[in-house]
């Protein structure tokens, strides 16, 4: 028999953070250092936080800094490359790095080895083609300060050195190029999750777990009712609220449309699920000591990037490569095969529909790679390591990515969108975010978006706070290289990143 009650009014938090991801302990960290006074409560529906897209299989792991992404860097009619993407990602992943680097100076628990290291990140093409575009890609990334120490190279003999697994085998003739960055790193989101929302815990955050957030409503007085359920014993408890955050990963947008705020209207989702072949043999993880990404295929959407990546997990070396994608329904791993169509609202059905007539590319993609044999998901590998034996890798699933669809003002139309969406409902009682990749790694950034579109007010006086964890908070590093090379050298060190 399940029960419901509520909350004394006195024990109402003021924050509820809607799942237990890096996004939420990111924002409980940030509310922390501008409102210590304020009391914080995170809801996850897994029996243990970061148990969705923030767990270290279920994601590439990439420090995500534009170094080596290709897609961050489009080439024009003209074949000219525009750096501005790649700038804004790096840019962010920076303000990431301070703000983790403030976390550790405060004492956040463990080592930092825990969950960041050190990985050179390479971008790979072969082909005249594939060249030509990475000459004007080093041309325009290595103008910029921060993309400075990238290295650019054609030369097979060369890139042997860096990229001893792929490079073996390869044909002798076969037009190659790539740039390096020892800047690059891993990051193990899972662990990180965990160390912030620990130390959150220690602070006076209080983080539930089996504990699924059902219904938001709005009530006359500005507050949120949050009902919350426990997935063991079905009972359920209502609180009270002045801020919520829904950072519930692919669970968001129904929550978000539950809540019935106008600014979600015209959004939908489209899910999306990604395996990985991984290899845990130490000889060839010994000859692969890099993050490698190349091109997508001709006509294949961005996130289809291949990628070779050596990963650290646990204190484990392995090796991923993929992604290869697959399509469920769910919005998350542990959903429900209702997902996707509960979500189809009569406000965002015209921009599913339009999404549905016009992206037939993503409709092939992914049609091929469910019908994908293992013998043809190996021959992709071998276009990255032509040595690579079949048994030397088995196949992961990782998590879902809800992909976000919305509405174009300017036609009405529906548009598939790779990346992610900060939903703040009008008065800024509610936000929420949509969307996948570059995510966990532009974390920060996003919770502090938020912070200043939801609390305008009190930024003034939050800023200096800010600042003192953040150095470059409000300033682009691009445009300061003094500024640049302090927060790279405190953060490197910090971090433990020089070596």
């Amino acid at each position: 028999m399940t029960s419901e009650r509520s909350v004394p009014d006195s024990a109402n938090p003021d924050v509820v953070l809607v799942g237990g991801g890096i996004m939420s302990a990111t924002l409980a960290q940030l509310l922390h250092l501008v409102a210590p006074e304020w009391s914080v409560a995170v809801f996850e529906s897994g029996s243990a936080v970061a148990g969705e897209s923030s767990g270290p299989w279920n994601n590439a792991g990439t420090g995500h800094a534009a170094l080596c992404e290709l897609n961050y860097t489009p080439a024009g009619p003209d074949g000219q490359v525009d750096p501005s993407k790649a700038i804004t990602i790096n840019e962010q992943f920076q303000v990431s790095r301070q703000f983790w680097s403030h976390l550790v100076r405060a004492g956040m628990t463990g080592s930092p080895k825990d969950f960041i290291s050190p990985v050179p990140h390479l971008s790979f093409v072969s082909g005249e083609q594939g060249r030509s575009y990475m000459r004007n890609r080093y041309a325009a990334l290595s103008a910029q300060p921060l993309f400075a120490e990238m290295e650019y190279s054609e030369s097979q003999a060369e890139l042997a050195d860096w990229l001893p697994l792929m490079m073996e085998g390869r044909d002798a003739e076969q037009v190659v190029a790539a740039t390096r960055s020892a800047a690059g790193t891993d990051v193990n989101f899972g662990a990180l999750t965990r160390l912030m929302l620990d130390d959150a815990a220690t602070r006076g955050v209080n983080v539930h777990v089996n504990q699924r957030v059902d219904a938001l409503e709005r009530e006359s007085d500005g507050r949120w009712k949050v009902t919350v359920r426990d997935t063991r014993s079905g009972d359920r408890v209502t609180m009270r609220t002045r801020f919520v955050f829904v950072g519930a990963g692919g669970g968001a947008l129904p929550l978000l449309q539950q809540a019935g705020i106008p600014e979600i209207r015209g959004f939908g989702g489209f899910p999306v699920s990604g395996m990985f072949l991984r290899s845990r043999s130490p000889e060839l993880v010994s000859r692969h000591q890099a993050k490698v990404y190349g091109q997508a295929a001709v006509g294949a959407p961005p996130m289809s990037v291949p990628h070779l990546d050596l990963r650290l997990i646990d204190g484990e070396y392995s090796l991923l490569f993929g992604p290869y994608a697959g399509f469920s329904p769910k919005f998350l791993k542990a959903g429900s095969m209702f997902d996707l169509p509960r979500s189809v609202k009569p406000n965002n059905l015209g921009s599913m529909l339009g999404v549905a007539r016009t992206e037939m590319a993503l409709t092939k993609y992914l049609v091929g790679e469910l019908l994908q044999s293992r013998s043809a998901r190996h021959r992709t590998l071998q276009a990255f390591v032509p040595t690579a034996e079949q048994d030397d890798w088995d196949m992961v699933t990782a998590g879902q990515r809800v992909q976000v669809i919305k509405q174009d003002p300017k036609t009405g139309k529906g548009v598939l969108q790779f990346g992610t969406e900060l939903i703040v409902g009008g008065d800024g009682s509610i936000a929420g975010l949509l969307g996948a990749s570059p995510g966990a790694s532009t974390a920060v950034s996003a919770m502090l978006t938020l912070i200043e579109r939801c609390f305008p007010q009190r930024l003034d006086a939050w800023r200096p706070r800010l600042r003192e964890a953040i150095p470059s908070y409000g300033r682009p590093l691009n445009d300061e290289p003094a500024l640049l090379a302090e927060v790279r050298a405190e953060t490197m060190q910090t971090l433990e990143l020089n070596g």
